[in-house]
């Protein structure tokens, strides 16, 4: 990849609307993301490349941990919505329209009614179940102040997956594979999270969880244990308006530690949803005697344009992004400076840029007609985890000057690079 025939238009500054949180100025600023209108954005070459990264580490996952991979329709008809009752439930986040025949339709902001509707009509016997399928997708909800960039946005890609049961036995079996799924999914890309109690909302069901990756500019309050895993949405410990702060120091519920205070940015949530859509949308199975059951059903959702932005709230500096490893755009990025006046810098870092890519790094090389500081600031911004400066060092002395994000250089013969990175 040359970074002078690659779209990465950097910006030097955001509006003051665009700035709200730092991981929306630093996609603007990075490349990696356009507002179309508001809530809406598209995805720039750089930033889908961080966005197919988280995305194939979920998937991974999924797979690994038995589910299915299918892709339902966005649009859905307001007939399963009114088997599940939830078409005047959901509220105006639900985008409703038209079609030229007058009948009502939805965007998708997620698919229990879809996955119900498919499960029932093609699952008929307890022996096909436990059943587990997910989709990696777009999602639309008409939120009323869409803010904070792709963090609350109301087009989002998301990943959601439905379970099929015979038993709640089995339900909550498949409940604890997927929530030790999620745990490794954050594990893997490299993100400080925590499990948090959580309230069902829209969704309903008996029993969730959410996903919390810990971040300052983070929309939810937590109180977690000093000395435990214990964590919960603060608003549920929260009687008779008081505020979160009166819950620093009190005892946690399981009774190890005290309660503090922390921010959270939701990326996940795990629903038991029992019987809730089965029953309203008739969706049974013979069990093994022949008589016909309600499944219980389980409900997972994981964010995946939102885990990008909570990457950046959680790791950055003043120079930039800072990416955990597993999801940098480039591993490294080669810099040329004063290429035209010495034809050998030219040679070599291209050399060594196909020498790189062959052996599995992602390389970017930087060959632009500008000078160190630009080059550097952009390499920076962007987050690259290691630069490889051709310079004056290496015509003088036949030495890279290899950077590290951390602020760490050092020179190196270009038979010693693949060591020290």
């Amino acid at each position: 990849m040359f970074w002078s025939n690659y779209f990465i238009p950097t910006l030097k500054d955001t509006a003051s609307e665009d700035a709200q949180v730092i991981s929306n100025s630093l996609m603007l600023k990075s490349g990696m993301i356009r507002k179309n209108a508001s809530g809406i954005y598209t995805w720039l070459p750089l930033g889908l490349r961080v966005l197919n990264k988280v995305e194939n580490i979920v998937r991974e996952e999924m797979n690994n941990a038995g589910a299915h991979e299918v892709l339902m329709p966005m649009v859905q008809p307001k007939d399963l919505w009114n088997e599940s009752k939830r078409w005047d439930k959901f509220g105006p986040e639900l985008l409703r329209f038209k079609d030229r025949h007058d009948r009502d339709f939805c965007l998708g902001p997620t698919h229990e009614e879809v996955i119900t509707d498919l499960i029932k009509n093609n699952v008929k016997s307890y022996k096909e179940l436990p059943l587990n399928i997910y989709q990696i997708q777009t999602k639309f909800r008409d939120e009323i102040r869409p803010r904070y960039g792709v963090m609350r946005s109301r087009e989002f890609l998301m990943k959601d997956s439905y379970s099929f049961h015979l038993s709640e036995e089995s339900l909550e079996e498949t409940y604890q594979i997927m929530r030790n799924a999620y745990s490794k999914i954050f594990e893997r890309i490299g993100l400080d999270f925590k499990i948090v109690k959580a309230d069902s909302g829209a969704i309903g069901g008996d029993k969730s969880e959410e996903f919390h990756v810990l971040a300052e500019n983070g929309e939810d309050t937590l109180a977690v244990s000093d000395k435990s895993d214990y964590a919960v949405n603060a608003e549920l410990l929260l009687e008779n308006g008081q505020d979160s702060k009166s819950l620093v120091g009190q005892e946690s519920p399981d009774g190890n530690g005290l309660l503090e205070i922390t921010k959270g940015i939701e990326v996940g949530h795990i629903f038991q949803l029992g019987k809730l859509y089965s029953e309203n949308m008739n969706a049974t199975v013979l069990d093994d005697s022949g008589k016909a059951k309600n499944m219980h059903m389980g409900c997972y959702g994981i964010g995946i344009s939102r885990i990008v932005a909570a990457a950046i709230e959680q790791n950055f500096d003043d120079k930039g992004i800072i990416w955990p490893k597993s999801i940098s755009p480039f591993d490294l990025n080669i810099i040329t400076i004063g290429a035209d006046k010495d034809k050998n810098i030219e040679a070599s870092s291209r050399k060594l840029y196909k020498e790189l890519t062959q052996k599995g790094f992602e390389v970017v090389l930087d060959d632009r007609d500008d000078g160190f500081g630009k080059k550097i600031k952009d390499s920076e911004l962007i987050g690259v985890p290691v630069s490889i400066v051709f310079g004056k060092n290496f015509t003088d002395h036949k030495k890279v000057e290899i950077i590290f994000r951390n602020g760490e250089k050092v020179a190196s013969a270009l038979n010693e690079v693949e060591e020290i990175i």
